[in-house]
């Protein structure tokens, strides 16, 4: 449970970090991909996946707010990649600034879903909801990128293959 919008904020900031870094580190050819799927979200660009989740945050933040859920309008181009950035972190900037004025009680305070009448969430566990959607939507790219044989950051800076080379020397250390 969030007990304090300082500490979601940085956390917020950890994972939108990551989110900008992985955008970033996609080539010039990701601007004209397209997955192979015809319809719907499982049909959208890699643009079009960034431009949605600097929407979503705004999204949760307007639902967060008790304004409804109201998208806001993408203020980039989905196959223009020079604007991916920028409305990342503008939406980063819009979304920190509206639930940091929010008075503290929100985070416990029941917010109606949009979908299901009647059911309801607490305001901390919407804010983590945007958080997931965007590590989703983020795996998603990353997905895409590798299927690509384009380069996918570590999420932490580290690989999987750098820790195995490590377990020798962790296992003789622990006495395994």
């Amino acid at each position: 449970m969030i007990t304090d919008m300082a500490s979601y904020l940085r956390f917020f900031d950890s994972v939108r970090r990551r989110t900008e870094r992985d955008v970033a580190a996609l080539p010039s050819a990701a601007a004209g991909w397209r997955p192979p799927a015809i319809g719907g979200e499982t049909g959208w660009s890699i643009g079009q996946i960034v431009l949605h989740i600097g929407g979503s945050r705004l999204y949760f933040a307007s639902a967060y707010r008790g304004e409804g859920w109201l998208w806001a309008k993408a203020e980039a181009n989905p196959d223009d990649q020079r604007t991916w950035l920028p409305w990342l972190q503008a939406s980063a900037k819009r979304f920190a600034a509206l639930v940091s004025e929010a008075p503290a009680d929100w985070l416990t305070r029941r917010i109606e879903m949009i979908d299901t009448p009647g059911q309801s969430l607490a305001g901390w566990r919407l804010l983590m909801m945007m958080l997931e959607h965007e590590v989703h939507h983020r795996s998603q790219i990353d997905a895409y990128a590798g299927l690509q044989g384009w380069p996918v950051p570590d999420i932490f800076g580290r690989s999987a293959e750098s820790i195995d080379a490590l377990q020798e020397a962790e296992r003789a250390k622990h006495a395994r």
